[in-house]
Parts: structure tokens; C-alpha cells; sequence
């Protein structure tokens, strides 16, 4: 029996009588898959179950829909899927995606194992369904995320794969263990479920009450006219319809200091906003990092006034908006848009949320897509009269204000759900539950 490390046997705590703590080598074959996406002539067809396939469903069934590919008989005989294989991601540009498992639940010899995935397949005194949970587990997995090797990329060799040690105990008993988390994970995820369900639906009500209220207004009696526009439809008689540039004194792009200037984040007083301080509120008063005044006094930044509508301009968040409430500067993947006297920032914020696809659409026609200056000025908004501006600016925050209540209360649910799926998983599979023992 090979002792293991002092940290591991802290991780599994006192295990009971007929437990074994061993490396998982002494178990499980493992593998690493090297069949790829491509496709060759001289090679078999195959399916690839991939990455995704593991990584979000905690059981490879045949109804998936798997990936065509080719392979040689080599490698067909070799990874080819069977019943209680357990198989994990080995690589990743995250490091909390190391070692995610799923099991396969039935022989499928014309689906293989594809590319930056592992194939742990269990010995006679291991069985498959219990070794997917305890992969899930903290002392197993954490072990995984500790043996890979990265700083961009994260990689678990073979080695650390094989040698991680893993407590088991009988087979019967690791079988009764996995047919306890079968049942009491399916519930939970199940609730789960539910409730993540009900963000959706929030989220959906969310959108028609902002979308209604922006393009229609809040008196359903108001005469409507054409707005000449298909996808805005009837507006409201009374309503504008122009392109943003009339509305705006200035749309200017951010920049972001070059690598030499970084000394002027240090003790920064002025919000240097990026798309990654959109946290999914309207409304922005503070970024992760701040300029020093000097970086605009050489040029190397752009000064916004307080509430200036910030429009993500590229990258995945294309069309995402908010105000930011404060002095702010940004960097050059965010418009700032200035807006003349008489024009809420809130209400277009909220009309530039709503009508994101067309914004998105915008900015299409490129192998990347960029909303820039010229682009944003371009883009067609409505305008109502300044104070129905502001009704419909403040009753839009009202509502999030509510959302934002039921929201934060269900999440906080998720996460507790989650944190207790993970406990009991870790417990049931190290002994801690008295009638699994």
C-alpha cells in the first residue's frame, strides 16, 4: 500500500473499516484520447464525443448529438466507448474545468473519445458509476486541478492522472453509494433546475417590460403612427424617430494606456471602465481599475462627464450598455456617448438594451464585428419628450429595483443547492454517511 501524501488524507479524513486509500493506477486503465476533428479519407467514420459532451451532461447516452469524425482501427479499438467507462476533460483554458466527469451508461463501439478528453475505464474492484462521483468530489478533483500543468492552458498529464489517489471502499458499497447520488442529485438538480427556469422567465418579463415601455410608451390610449421602421413597428404619434448623432453632443471611442504607462493605475482616481465591469446592472459607479489624472493630461486616456451611456462596441458583449454615473474614462472596446441637454441617458440606455439585436446587426459584416464611432451614430433611436423621458427612465429602474430583489434571493438559492450537491457528494463518497458505510 503506497501512503498517501499528508494533504490527501486530511481531504478523505478518517476513512471506515474496509476503505482502501490507493492511487486510482491500481483501479482504472486511463488514456488520453488523440483522435481529433479530422476527417480522413483512408480512416473509418466514426462519431467524437467531445469536450462539450462531458462537460455539460453528467451521462454520455446514444441520443446525444455527437460529432462526426474518422479514425484508424487502432485507435477505434482503443477509445472507443464502453458501458462504465468514466470520462473526463484533461484540458482547459480554465483550471476549474479540470477533470469534470461523465459516464458513459452503455456500450457504444461506433462513438469514439475525442481530443482533450481522458478515458478512465474501471478495473473489476471499481465500479464506474461511483468513480464519476467521487471524480466529482473535492479530494479527487482537487488533485486533478493540482496535476495540471498551464498558465494559459491548462493541461492533466498522465501521470498525475493516474497516480491521484482515490478512497474506495467494497464494491458493494461503492455501488449502494452511487445509486444514493443517482436519486438525491437527480433532485437536486431537478430544483436546480427549476429555479434557474424562473431567472429565464424573470429575465423574459424583464425584457418585454423594457421593450414595451421604450417603444410604445406608458399610455396604451396614445395615438400611434408608423414609425416607417419594421422592426420598431407602430410608435407612439407624438415620438421622434432619429439617428442617435442628433441626439449626441459627442460619441467617442476609450483608450487604453500603452504597456509603458501602467504605472498610471496605480492609486488611479478616475473609473477606467471595460466590458467587464458591465456586471448586469444600468447603472455604474465604480470600475476594477481607475486612471491617474496625468494619464489624461498626456493623451493617453479620454475624460467622460458623469452619466455618459458606455456601449460595448466589440467583442462577445457587443451591445451591451449602461450609464456610467460618475467622471469615467474607458477602454477603446467601449463607446461613450455624451448626450446634448433635454435627452435622458437612463431611458437610452434602456432603449439601446432593448433593441440589441438590431444593434448587433449594426455592427455585422466583418470577420469581427465593430460598432464603431461612425456606426453608433448611425443607429436609429426614439425619442420621446423629456419628461416622458423620465417617467419611463424611472419606472424601468423601479421595476429592476423589485427583479433585482427576487433575482439575488433566487441565486442565492442556486448557490446554496449547489454548495449542498457538492458536499454531499463528497461525503457520500468518503464514508461520512453512516448507512452507505
Amino acid at each position: 500500500m503506497t501512503t498517501a501524501p499528508e494533504r490527501v488524507r486530511q481531504a478523505y479524513g478518517s476513512l471506515a473499516a474496509g476503505w482502501r486509500l490507493e492511487k486510482l493506477k491500481f483501479f482504472a486503465t486511463a488514456r488520453n484520447s488523440n483522435v481529433d476533428k479530422t476527417i480522413s479519407d483512408d480512416e473509418e467514420p466514426v462519431s467524437l464525443c467531445n469536450y462539450t459532451d462531458v462537460y455539460y451532461n453528467d451521462r454520455i447516452t446514444p441520443d446525444l448529438a455527437f460529432m462526426m469524425g474518422s479514425a484508424t482501427p487502432a485507435e477505434i479499438e482503443k477509445f472507443q466507448l464502453k458501458r462504465d467507462h468514466v470520462i473526463i476533460t484533461k484540458d482547459s483554458e480554465e483550471w476549474d474545468d479540470i477533470g469534470i466527469p461523465a459516464l458513459v451508461v452503455e456500450d457504444m463501439p461506433e462513438v469514439l473519445c475525442g481530443y482533450h478528453l481522458s478515458i478512465l475505464e474501471p478495473g473489476p474492484e471499481l465500479d464506474g458509476g461511483f468513480l464519476a462521483w467521487l471524480c466529482r468530489s473535492d479530494p479527487l478533483n482537487n488533485q486533478f486541478k493540482l496535476g495540471a500543468n498551464g498558465v494559459t492552458r491548462y493541461g492533466l498529464g498522465q501521470y498525475p492522472l493516474k497516480n491521484a489517489f482515490v478512497a474506495l471502499p467494497p464494491l458493494d458499497t461503492q455501488k449502494r453509494t452511487a445509486a444514493f447520488l443517482d436519486e438525491k442529485m437527480a433532485r437536486i438538480d431537478g430544483l436546480i433546475e427549476k429555479k434557474r427556469a424562473l431567472l429565464d422567465r424573470l429575465a423574459e418579463k424583464r425584457q418585454a417590460i423594457i421593450t414595451q415601455a421604450v417603444t410604445k410608451g406608458l399610455n396604451p390610449a396614445a395615438p400611434m403612427k408608423d414609425s416607417g421602421i419594421d422592426w420598431l413597428g407602430q410608435i407612439p404619434a407624438h415620438w421622434e424617430t432619429l439617428p442617435l448623432r442628433r441626439v449626441a453632443r459627442r460619441v467617442v471611442t476609450g483608450r487604453t494606456p500603452p504597456g509603458a504607462a501602467g504605472d498610471y493605475f496605480a492609486d488611479g482616481e478616475i473609473p477606467w471602465f471595460t466590458p467587464g465591469d458591465f456586471n448586469g446592472g444600468l447603472l455604474l459607479d465604480s470600475a476594477e481599475k481607475a486612471l491617474q489624472a496625468e494619464a489624461f493630461d498626456e493623451g493617453l486616456a479620454l475624460r467622460y462627464p458623469p452619466n455618459s451611456v458606455l456601449l460595448v462596441g466589440i467583442g462577445a458583449t457587443l451591445g451591451k450598455v449602461a450609464v456610467a454615473t460618475v467622471r469615467c474614462s474607458s477602454n477603446q472596446q467601449i463607446n461613450a456617448i455624451i448626450l446634448e441637454a433635454g435627452n435622458n441617458p437612463v431611458y437610452l440606455a434602456y432603449f439601446l438594451h432593448a433593441v440589441r439585436p438590431e444593434v448587433r446587426i449594426t455592427a455585422s459584416g466583418n470577420t469581427l464585428p465593430i460598432l464603431n464611432q461612425d456606426k453608433t451614430k448611425s443607429l436609429i433611436v426614439l425619442r420621446p419628450p423629456s419628461d416622458e423621458q423620465q417617467k419611463i427612465a424611472d419606472l424601468l429602474a423601479e421595476n429592476d429595483r423589485g427583479l433585482e430583489h427576487v433575482t439575488s434571493e433566487v441565486g442565492r438559492s442556486i448557490a446554496m443547492l449547489g454548495e449542498h450537491r457538492s458536499a454531499l457528494i463528497t461525503a457520500a463518497v468518503t464514508g461520512q454517511i453512516e448507512g452507505l458505510r
